[in-house]
């Protein structure tokens, strides 16, 4: 099974792919960066090739970010028949992970944890041929956790010129692979 997050921007930050495929270990085959200004029914086409590729096709999930703008592009994701399952989240400074109806709102905490713990524990391997391999990794060692005055925490890149973009697409594709299919509602067949 591939698992393809999506963190949606368009004028700050960019809107990043990254596709995992889960085996043994969860393996890192795929992420973009997709240049800044791009539309989001160009974003939504793009996807639609991915999910359609001979490689992915019957056997991908699309897991993207629906917070704020992303809200309308995972309806248009999900209207676009890609022919998949498309797992939106909202990504929260909450506490705990809730589900709202067919959305899931998981706090960024808990997202970035998540892809640490995997990276730490060599459950998932990033491919070093990958296109996006040294700005992911850059992300990676830009991610900071930082505490407010009022208590709140950030979790993100921090810094002038710094992104989190294709760190949140693959945390997001992750989150989705570790997950049991019925959790997230999907029906299971008598007799499987």
């Amino acid at each position: 099974m591939f698992y393809l997050g999506i963190d949606l921007g368009k004028t700050r930050d960019h809107t990043a792919f990254a596709i995992v495929e889960r085996g043994v270990a969860l393996q890192l085959r795929y992420a973009e960066r997709v240049p800044l200004g791009t539309e989001y029914p160009e974003v939504v086409e793009r996807v639609r090739r991915m999910v359609r590729h001979e490689h992915l096709r019957g056997r991908c999930v699309v897991v993207a970010d629906a917070t704020g703008v992303g809200a309308p592009v995972v309806d248009m994701l999900r209207s676009g028949q890609l022919g998949c399952e498309v797992t939106a989240v909202n990504i929260t400074g909450g506490e705990q992970e809730t589900r709202s109806g067919i959305v899931w709102n998981v706090p960024k905490r808990d997202l970035m944890t998540g892809l640490l713990v995997l990276l730490e524990r060599r459950e998932l391997r990033i491919a070093l041929r990958l296109k996006e391999a040294g700005p992911l990794v850059r992300e990676l060692t830009d991610v900071r956790m930082t505490a407010g005055s009022g208590g709140n925490v950030r979790m993100g890149a921090d810094g002038g010129g710094q992104h989190d973009d294709l760190v949140v697409a693959l945390a997001l594709a992750c989150w989705r692979a570790k997950r049991k299919q019925n959790e997230l509602g999907a029906r299971r067949l008598p007799g499987i």
